[in-house]
């Protein structure tokens, strides 16, 4: 769907967004006619409150917007967006209400709150516009929206018509828009190719699993993403219960992160050169699906004790990382849906994210705050190695007794990097369970903002 805001100089309406403090000061400097309809309406100021002003003959010459207080704007992001669905269709210009420091978090609310997914039913809703805010980069901010609608509608659809040759072509679609180049390693090329980990995860499924592998740009550090793309899960021979199989069309939900973080990149013209790596597989099962027990040899060599084949995401991506450190980058990012452990310790709104660099976590840490995608730091627990070394290979890919499942997942994942690498690691949930202002109920882009905003800092661009 299209993102923009509306140009500069557009005709609008006057938007008047009012704190709940500031409504009686603001209702004061009006007229009186003014002053008695917002009197009788019982207009407080709260987050999501919404008042037409009429004119005369009784057209809408204004808008006011509940902004709530300081301490009700904390227990929630992009306040602003909360008003969208009541405000009548048209074009709004901001004129007072919003400091500058959250003027773009707050457009970019707007613009995530006119999102819908309607690949399988209408939705002919008219979405209220906003006229680019000064001071705002209304390129950047609409590059930041295309990139979550992008990362959303992967995500919301269902495996039916989000299969691994899907994901390529939502991949293809994006290298064509910006001119990067693409390859595909597919079926039983990937074990000619020495993928065998790729192969072994998608080898049960009839539509077969690939490596994508997209670059961009010639100049600047290289920059390398990796995607989970699990395109369903069904747990293979330890089949999930039906009720943890519900949402595992969202287990791509990584593959939909870095893909659309390589647009925002790609469209912001960064100057670094980019990779974007998406072992896209489904883990079905059938009479050959890999069991508990197997041991499997990874790219980099190391064998790997299978004692859950629901835990397969780490084993795509460990041969996706080897393959990205041989390219020597400076900086390698993984993003997966890869543990509940990460759900049970921050719930589905934080991306928790392992890092060894504390110039990195610190330049995150600032970012996330700024562009409203939190996130937090989680440790590469080295005395936790031991508990991924099973004796009888040289990884475990699900330890026995259950604690520190995420940190346990990230060091397995750390060992198919190069030492000498700066690696990143996302567990993100990839779903918002309950609609929130900016972010309706469906798939959602986690940490990638965040990053995005973070990485000139971190590359010194």
């Amino acid at each position: 769907m299209t993102v923009a805001l509306a140009p500069a100089g557009s005709e609008a309406l006057p938007l008047h967004i009012l704190g709940t403090d500031d409504v009686g000061l603001w209702t004061e400097q009006q007229s009186e006619r003014v002053r008695t309809w917002v009197d009788s309406s019982g207009f407080k100021g709260g987050i999501g409150a919404v008042l037409m002003i009429p004119d005369g003959s009784g057209r809408p010459e204004a808008a006011l917007v509940g902004y709530g207080t300081a301490a009700t704007r904390k227990r929630d992001r992009f306040a602003l967006a909360a008003a969208l669905p009541k405000l009548a269709p048209g074009t709004y210009r901001i004129e007072s209400g919003i400091d500058d420091a959250q003027l773009e978090q707050e457009t970019l609310g707007w613009l995530l709150a006119c999102y819908s997914f309607d690949r399988y039913h209408e939705n002919a809703t008219e979405r209220p516009r906003l006229v680019a805010p000064d001071g705002v980069d209304a390129d950047r901010v609409s590059i930041m929206a295309e990139a979550e609608f992008l990362t959303r509608d992967l995500i919301n659809t269902p495996a039916l018509d989000m299969g691994p040759d899907e994901l390529e072509s939502a991949a293809r679609a994006l290298a064509e828009q910006h001119d990067a180049r693409i390859i595909v390693t597919t079926g039983e090329a990937l074990l000619k190719d020495n993928f065998p980990m790729i192969h072994t995860v998608g080898r049960a499924s009839d539509r077969a699993p690939r490596l994508i592998d997209m670059s961009w740009g010639s100049r600047g550090p290289k920059i390398t993403l990796v995607g989970k793309g699990v395109c369903f899960d069904t747990g293979g021979l330890n089949l999930k219960p039906g009720s943890s199989m519900g949402l595992m069309k969202k287990d791509m939900g990584g593959a939909a992160n870095v893909l659309g973080l390589a647009h925002m990149i790609m469209a912001s013209e960064l100057p670094v050169q980019l990779r974007v790596l998406i072992p896209a597989v489904e883990n079905s099962v059938s009479a050959n699906s890999f069991r508990p027990q197997d041991i499997l040899t990874s790219r980099k060599g190391l064998t790997v004790e299978i004692n859950n084949t629901d835990a397969e995401g780490r084993l795509v991506l460990a041969d996706a990382l080897t393959l990205a450190s041989e390219d020597d980058p400076d900086l390698i990012v993984s993003m997966a849906t890869l543990t509940g452990a990460a759900r049970v310790a921050l719930g589905p709104d934080i991306a928790p994210y392992f890092t060894d660099d504390d110039g990195v976590a610190t330049s995150l840490d600032l970012s996330a705050r700024r562009m409203a995608d939190p996130v937090w730091r989680l440790p590469f627990h080295d005395p936790y190695e031991a508990m991924i070394e099973p004796g009888i290979a040289d990884l475990d890919n699900a330890p026995k007794g259950g604690f520190a499942g995420s940190i346990t997942a990230a060091l397995f994942l750390r060992r198919f990097v190069a030492d000498q690498d700066r690696y990143i690691h996302f567990d993100i949930y990839g779903w918002q369970p309950t609609a929130a202002p900016g972010r309706p109920k469906g798939g959602a882009l986690q940490g990638a903002r965040a990053f995005f905003s973070a990485l000139p800092d971190m590359m010194d661009l």
